[in-house]
């Protein structure tokens, strides 16, 4: 994970251990999802997460909020920044922002604009579940919603009638619509939901990092490569243990030594 000001761009592996051990006070209803337009994928630059961030950011200064709209952005090479608080109410859209969660993906999904990128298209789908999941919420079209489905001007949800933006996206998974929500984007989020929920069955147990920084290595070695790293407090489950080592993925081959793990909780 890296820091800039206020915002914290990651991948969605760690986004999952953050969001794990993450305290949201406020209640969750709703996941909104949204697409920027403008900026679209020929502005990412593939190094230039925090300059999109920032410019986005001055852009609602200018239009009058206090901080960033949105609580999460999402990047074409898909990775992602926690951007406003989860804990602090978005300004997404008019009538819906009270108990949700503002997602912004970078990119034009309208019919003609950005083909979306595989990397982009997994670390949303397994945003939305995994959101879902850390607030006990169905993945169903009043809970996984898009800025289409309410009027502008009154606030009201109308599922796409009146005056409404065409966010995220006509060709967003296929469109939209309530319609083509219910066709695409719908079953693949819950279908990520479900092996969710199969994982903890699988794992060992649930620790705590000990350490500033934990490096997390391809092998159970201290010569191995490491993939990443890991900060103090981040909670991780523990699928296998091998000699003073834990493999921490339940498929991949991310390994931790124990000597820097506590059981969570304890």
């Amino acid at each position: 994970m890296e820091q800039k000001g206020r915002f914290t761009l990651c991948t969605i592996d760690e986004f999952a251990e953050w969001l794990n051990q993450a305290r949201i006070a406020r209640s969750i209803k709703l996941i909104q999802n949204h697409h920027t337009y403008i900026p679209g994928y020929s502005h990412f630059k593939g190094n230039n997460h925090f300059a999109m961030l920032q410019g986005m950011e001055y852009g609602h200064l200018q239009r009058g909020f206090t901080e960033i709209a949105q609580n999460i952005t999402t990047f074409p090479d898909g990775k992602l920044a926690i951007c406003r608080s989860l804990d602090k109410i978005p300004a997404g859209i008019k009538g819906a922002n009270q108990a949700g969660i503002c997602i912004e993906h970078i990119g034009n999904f309208d019919t003609g604009g950005d083909a979306m990128r595989p990397e982009h298209r997994d670390c949303i789908l397994r945003l939305n579940a995994l959101l879902l999941k850390k607030f006990s919420l169905p993945a169903n079209t009043d809970t996984v919603v898009y800025h289409h489905w309410w009027d502008l001007n009154s606030g009201l949800r109308t599922n796409g009638s009146g005056s409404t933006k065409s966010c995220p996206g006509t060709n967003f998974f296929g469109g939209n619509t309530v319609e083509a929500a219910l066709k695409n984007f719908i079953p693949a989020v819950e279908s990520l939901l479900k092996d969710q929920a199969k994982k903890p069955a699988a794992y060992l147990r649930e620790c705590e990092v000990t350490t500033a920084t934990l490096n997390v290595r391809n092998a159970p070695t201290a010569s191995a490569a490491a993939v990443k790293q890991l900060n103090l407090g981040i909670r991780v489950f523990v699928y296998e243990d091998k000699t003073d080592w834990c493999r921490i993925h339940p498929s991949e081959q991310h390994w931790v030594s124990n000597r820097y793990l506590k059981l969570a909780g304890s």
